[in-house]
């Protein structure tokens, strides 16, 4: 079996709807870019509040991705 390597890097994803949303769009968002994505992990969701009333949701997901040799 072949070795392999991958990256992971942290990324913050937001939203007015969801913490779902918000992990989607910040996923969505890395595979326009990166690829041979390969899982995403919640590391940490907060909400951001304004007089009172949530107005949007925040999640920090870690993605991991395949390392390609150059």
């Amino acid at each position: 079996m072949a070795s392999s390597v991958y990256k992971i890097i942290e990324l913050v994803g937001v939203s007015d709807k969801s913490w779902e949303d918000a992990a989607k769009s910040a996923v969505d968002r890395a595979a326009g870019s990166l690829k041979d994505l390969r899982i995403a992990e919640v590391a940490e969701m907060d909400l951001q509040i304004d007089d009172g009333k949530v107005v949007g949701y925040r999640t920090k997901v870690k993605v991991s991705f395949k390392f390609q040799d150059e």
